[in-house]
């Protein structure tokens, strides 16, 4: 049995801005998004329409990446996490009809430079996660992370800082 091209696994619109050697892993779902130079792609994640992700970051596999998030150069996503772009979801209107774009606003959240964000975290609208910052597992993140700061828990809280990438 011959295997399928990996492009029959890969949904990506062509609206899609995609840099230079991106490395895509099989049933990742695109679109109306940007990925920067040299980045990998896990394995089932989708990437909505107006989120960035910036040079050499590493996306892993059960990711979501919704509207309104921007992901900065050298990022670390870890497996199965979660962003979100609303903090008052509803389906339906005050009348009772389906909402559709038009009834709600993105809230935006913004990942900078060379931050890592552990497996299974949540990180809610409206925050600025800062540069080298470390997200545990599992951290819900409700509110800015300053740059070097370790945060953890539920809701994320700073544990200590990191001056450096590489002190522990």
């Amino acid at each position: 049995m011959s295997e399928a091209p990996l492009n029959v696994y890969l949904c990506i619109s062509p609206d899609v801005k995609v840099g230079n050697n991106v490395k895509f892993s099989k049933f990742v779902n695109l679109y109306g998004c940007e990925v920067g130079d040299d980045t990998k792609i896990g394995a089932f994640v989708e990437i909505q329409k107006n989120a960035k992700v910036g040079k050499r970051c590493k996306i892993s596999s059960h990711t979501f990446i919704c509207e309104g998030v921007t992901i900065e150069d050298e990022v670390f996503v870890g497996h199965n996490v979660t962003f979100v772009n609303d903090t008052f979801p509803r389906s339906t209107t005050a009348a009772g009809a389906l909402q559709t774009e038009a009834d709600w606003k993105v809230e935006t959240t913004l990942v900078r430079k060379g931050a890592s964000i552990g497996s299974g975290a949540t990180i809610l609208a409206n925050v600025v996660i800062g540069e080298h910052a470390l997200i545990g597992a599992g951290a819900v993140v409700t509110k800015d992370v300053p740059a070097h700061a370790v945060v953890a828990g539920n809701p994320g809280r700073v544990v200590r800082y990191i001056e450096s990438r590489g002190q522990q």
